[in-house]
């Protein structure tokens, strides 16, 4: 019995690290196929790029309902939304490549940074972080309508807030998909939460790329 439950935790652990390398392997190629989006809609218009992200939305919706059916209909559902967010993305980046290339390195820098960190925390942690996610979740709501009421208010440094709360409401997000990442079982949902993790990297980047820019003004 105790061979036999030995043998079950070293498969568990198996499977864990299998999955873990699947995931980060999907988010790894999953950024490639954003840059070349990204290259690809540097001279295309605004747009098209909104376009691309509101066909790269139904991408994930998508990949909700094929993880079940066919992982490979998933993978290639993921690397369609990968190219599609760099479209989408690259009205901003060029914006950014243009008036100063720097912030984008510095950008991509405390991304990774902020990943990692967060991320290996979320995937040691043993207390459950479901209850952080839930309260990411609807931080994230509240700060998408904080997002809309700049566009018509102006608020002293309102951007700089918008972007450091951001960047709070992901370290959570970050946390409880790693986390995520380490409790689940199934290699067939290594597509889904490729996705995750890949937006919340590219969420913090934007994040970072406007106070740095602001920084940098």
């Amino acid at each position: 019995m105790y061979g036999s439950l030995a043998y079950q935790g070293y498969a568990a652990r198996d499977r864990t690290r299998t999955l873990f390398g699947q995931t980060m392997g999907l988010v790894a190629v999953t950024a490639g196929f954003f840059a070349l989006g990204a290259y690809a809609g540097r001279n295309l218009s605004h747009g098209v790029a909104i376009g691309a992200y509101i066909v790269a939305f139904l991408c994930l919706l998508a990949m909700n309902f094929t993880v079940r059916r066919s992982a490979a209909a998933s993978t290639a559902l993921l690397f369609v939304f990968g190219v599609l967010i760099g479209v989408a993305t690259s009205p901003v980046l060029v914006y950014y490549a243009d008036t100063n290339p720097r912030i984008l390195w510095q950008a991509g820098g405390a991304t990774a940074l902020f990943v990692a960190a967060f991320g290996a925390a979320g995937y040691a942690a043993r207390r459950d972080l479901s209850w952080l996610r839930r309260i990411s979740f609807l931080a994230l709501i509240a700060l998408l309508i904080f997002g809309i009421v700049l566009v018509f208010a102006r608020i002293p440094h309102g951007s700089l807030i918008y972007a450091v709360i951001g960047l709070v409401v992901f370290a959570g997000l970050t946390m409880a998909d790693f986390q995520r990442l380490r409790r689940s079982q199934g290699l067939s949902s290594a597509p889904l939460l490729a996705a995750s993790i890949f937006l919340d990297a590219l969420n913090v980047f934007l994040f970072f790329l406007r106070i740095f820019g602001r920084t940098s003004n």
